[in-house]
């Protein structure tokens, strides 16, 4: 019979685990295929006592905002993306492919073109790598509250010109991620992490 952690050591332990940085020789790195948006690189690798070879979608980083408002309401968008071939439910997000801009500014900049709103108050909520066995993409997502309109509309085109925007209570958004409804992993993580927070300031 194995002997149980006593309570104190095991939330300790839960505390300190965190992913490790790890940089092994990196013996040859080549763009594999350059794209209109993003490129694939080609990496062997000194790993062990061998090598191995892999390829991987060279990512700017992204950002996405959870928008809540007063009455406990996130801010959806459901728009067309072709690799799934579905209309997902997501939050506004976008990419950090503007030289120099911080996470934040992206988020601010993303909320007003995505939803034409803007928010007094901003804090992180949760960072995740969104495919790391296939791609280098972080994605900081911030929750955004006292949502206002924003002064000007933003133009869309292409997917964007026809998104879909709803207001959902947060716990019936997490319910539908559980439920496998909702299958878009940076909503996912974000309704569920706002979830978690005791107090959401308004």
């Amino acid at each position: 019979m194995s002997k149980q952690m006593p309570e104190a050591e095991f939330r300790s332990a839960a505390l300190e685990l965190r992913d490790e940085p790890f940089e092994p020789e990196v013996l040859s790195s080549e763009v594999a295929f350059e794209g209109a948006v993003w490129n694939v690189r080609d990496d062997r690798v000194h790993y062990g006592d061998g090598e191995i070879r892999r390829q991987y979608v060279e990512h700017t980083g992204a950002v996405a905002i959870l928008a809540l408002d007063d009455e406990g309401r996130v801010l959806l968008i459901q728009q067309y993306r072709h690799p799934i071939r579905h209309r997902d439910w997501e939050l506004p997000a976008g990419l950090l492919d503007i030289a120099g801009e911080e996470p934040l500014e992206a988020a601010r900049r993303e909320l007003a073109e995505e939803a034409d709103l803007v928010a007094a108050h901003w804090e992180p909520l949760v960072s995740s790598w969104t495919t790391p066995g296939g791609n280098d993409e972080m994605i900081h997502v911030f929750l955004a509250t006292g949502l206002s309109a924003a002064p000007t509309a933003h133009a869309r085109e292409d997917e964007e010109a026809d998104i879909r925007v709803e207001w959902v209570a947060l716990q019936d958004a997490v319910d539908a991620v559980l439920d496998g409804r909702m299958r878009n992993g940076i909503l996912g993580i974000g309704v569920l992490a706002a979830a978690q927070r005791p107090l959401v300031r308004s």
